[in-house]
């Protein structure tokens, strides 16, 4: 079950979609009222290939809110607006995604997109602790441009970081559950004043290939990576940042 909240973000829940269906899942979208400024129900009709809702009644039909929290193995709501936050964190129903969302009996995962001060108020943060307190999983925000022209953090994961985030956390395969598995990767820096180093060409994109493919076998995952340019991962891979060769070894050390 995806629910869509308004927020220009939407654009990416096309994507989302498609890469979800790609991945073998049966989806059915939820929009808010407001989320259809942002992204076309028939857009997303096509590519999930089943109709979009976005009342809770109309002339015709009752969208049966029950059934649809029941129906769903995992309900995923990305983006998530900073208004539809606030209501999920205080128990309002106004919409037919909250009442799905207060009717779901499955796990309930939520990508927050606004902009950065919006991010960073307190009001947002205390949501956002209400959320994790109700059970929910967060998938952390990205840092770049935002739609105000401003960079910062506020940003939804992208689409691909989003599946690998369910992945990891709901279809774990357990042909590795229960081994702890640490893996280092890209490269170490040694400074020879406070510009120049001696380093190599190692990007960790190996490592991390490693780390991510362990995570999804139920391994117990630890990636150390040297002063890489690519993003640790959001899922539940602890990661462990070190610079020279000497952090490098003493992490390694520790976590053996």
């Amino acid at each position: 079950m995806l629910g869509i909240t308004g927020s220009i973000a939407a654009y990416k829940s096309a994507f989302l979609v498609r890469l979800l269906v790609k991945a073998g899942a049966e989806v059915k979208v939820v929009m808010t009222p407001s989320s259809n400024d942002f992204i076309s129900k028939l857009t997303l009709s096509t590519l999930s290939k089943n109709k979009v809702l976005v009342d809770l009644f109309d002339e015709e039909s009752w969208a049966n809110h029950v059934m649809l929290g029941r129906w769903a193995d995992i309900m995923l709501i990305a983006p998530l607006s900073c208004n539809t936050l606030s209501k999920m964190a205080h128990g309002q129903c106004d919409n037919l995604l909250l009442a799905v969302y207060l009717s779901a009996t499955c796990p309930v995962v939520v990508a927050p997109a606004m902009d950065e001060d919006m991010w960073q108020h307190q009001a947002t943060k205390e949501n956002i602790g209400k959320l994790i307190a109700f059970g929910n999983k967060i998938i952390p925000v990205d840092k770049g441009e935002l739609a105000s022209g401003l960079v910062g953090d506020g940003r939804m994961a992208e689409p691909e970081a989003i599946l690998k985030f369910i992945e990891g956390n709901f279809q774990v395969s357990g042909s590795l559950s229960g081994k702890k598995v640490f893996v280092s990767a890209g490269p170490t820096y040694e400074p020879l004043d406070p510009v120049r180093f001696i380093g190599n060409h190692s990007s960790g994109k190996m490592g991390l290939a490693i780390a991510e493919e362990l995570y999804t076998r139920g391994a117990d995952v630890t990636l150390i990576m040297g002063p890489s340019s690519i993003n640790l991962p959001s899922n539940g891979i602890k990661s462990v940042r070190v610079n020279t060769a000497e952090e490098m070894y003493n992490a390694c050390t520790k976590q053996f």
